[in-house]
């Protein structure tokens, strides 16, 4: 029987195998490359998100343009361009997170042949669908990684595109400090999400449900500046333009040159 593409906001029965191999498979010849270290996936994802991002079916349904543009009332390809506007070609570019849609190759193909975009997530099954839309794109490297625990690397630049919305407040912190500690002096972090609308925007009171319902942790992002989760915020300028009725927000911090003796 073929299978319905109705969304599945809960696992149907035990959840599927996201980490770890065969329990029954041989041990590896002693001569054989490690196996990477996949980072594991917090509770917070597999409780709150794992009907948007770790369910293979509803991975398939979300994973378009379409559905972007929905969730984003219209407004997606308007603040792709706002995120755009602040990196050049030529940059090496952090995208700390999967991005449904198109995002990632329209990314990957401003900063061109001579740049490197280095995508990070959590979730194998979004490193490998990230993977298939940037096959084409050499440039382009997709990983496992967590983005509160970078292993060091300096970038001209991050593009942080709606992630913020769906971390805890520890998360929140964590993740923060982490992406700017990884820019260059001079470099940027992009961060682009929602922001407290209007008063009288006509859709805060059902973008409040959905947070309220849906996506819990959207709710501090009404509350705090993303300035305020950084520990050393006074080491980065930083600038905030809002968008359709303030529901969403570009934040850039830039990284302060080193001063010369």
């Amino acid at each position: 029987m073929e299978e319905s593409a109705q969304l599945t906001l809960a696992p149907n029965g035990p959840r599927p195998a996201l980490f770890g191999g065969d329990p029954l498979a041989t041990t590896a010849a002693a001569d054989a490359p490690p196996r990477p270290v996949v980072p594991e996936v917090p509770a917070y994802l597999r409780e709150t998100y794992y009907w948007a991002y770790l369910n293979p079916r509803n991975v398939k349904l979300l994973d378009h343009e379409l559905g972007v543009m929905v969730i984003l009332w219209g407004q997606h390809l308007r603040l792709w361009r706002e995120a755009f506007a602040e990196l050049e070609p030529g940059q090496s570019v952090l995208q700390p997170a999967c991005v449904y849609g198109n995002f990632s190759p329209a990314l990957a193909r401003l900063l061109g042949p001579r740049g490197e975009l280095h995508v990070i997530d959590l979730a194998p099954i979004q490193v490998d669908a990230c993977r298939r839309k940037l096959r084409d794109f050499p440039q382009a490297t997709v990983r496992h990684a967590d983005a509160a625990r970078l292993s060091g690397e300096s970038y001209d630049a991050v593009c942080c595109y709606f992630l913020m919305h769906e971390l805890p407040e520890d998360y929140k912190r964590a993740v923060v400090d982490a992406l700017l500690g990884s820019i260059v002096p001079g470099g940027k972090v992009i961060f682009v999400d929602y922001h407290k609308p209007h008063w009288a925007h006509p859709l805060k009171g059902v973008t409040k449900l959905w947070f309220d319902t849906v996506e819990p942790f959207a709710n501090s992002l009404w509350h705090h500046e993303i300035k305020d989760f950084a520990s050393d915020a006074d080491l980065y300028s930083w600038r905030k333009q809002t968008y359709f009725g303030g529901l969403y927000q570009k934040a850039v911090a830039q990284r302060r040159p080193i001063a010369k003796l």
